[in-house]
C-alpha cells in the first residue's frame, strides 16, 4: 500500500501495508487477506468487469497491537470501496466519494 487516508507513505511501508488477491476463486469472487501491521485481516472481493467491486465478508484477528489506528481506518473503510482501477503494477480501489487506497505490486519498485 503507498497511499491511504492521513497516513505517510513511510508508516504504510514501515507496518508493511498491503492486501493479496491471489487466495481462494469462486467464478468472480476472491477470497483476499490485508496485514497493516499486525492482525491479519480477511474479506472477500467480487470483482466485475466494469471496473466495480464489491468487499464483504469483513473481519480479521484479534490482537491487541501499538498500530490499531492504521487497522482500524482500513477496516472502517475497506467495505466502502466500490472501484477498482488496475494500471500496470498498480491497483487503486475508490469509494464513490473520491477516498482511495492505493497499491503497488510487492515484485515491483
Amino acid at each position: 500500500m503507498v497511499s491511504f487516508d492521513q497516513f505517510t507513505k513511510l508508516q504504510l511501508v514501515e507496518n508493511k501495508a498491503g492486501i493479496n488477491l491471489t487466495g481462494e476463486r469462486t467464478g468472480n469472487r476472491v477470497k483476499g487477506f490485508a496485514t497493516m501491521g499486525c492482525n491479519r485481516i480477511f474479506f472477500t472481493a467480487e470483482l466485475k468487469n466494469n471496473g466495480k467491486i464489491n468487499i464483504s465478508e469483513i473481519g480479521s484477528t484479534e490482537m491487541i497491537c501499538k498500530n490499531m489506528e492504521l487497522e482500524n481506518a482500513f477496516m472502517k473503510k475497506i467495505g466502502n470501496m466500490k472501484n477498482y482501477l488496475i494500471e500496470g503494477h498498480r491497483l487503486t480501489l475508490s469509494d464513490n466519494n473520491g477516498n482511495e487506497m492505493k497499491f503497488i505490486a510487492a515484485d515491483w519498485d
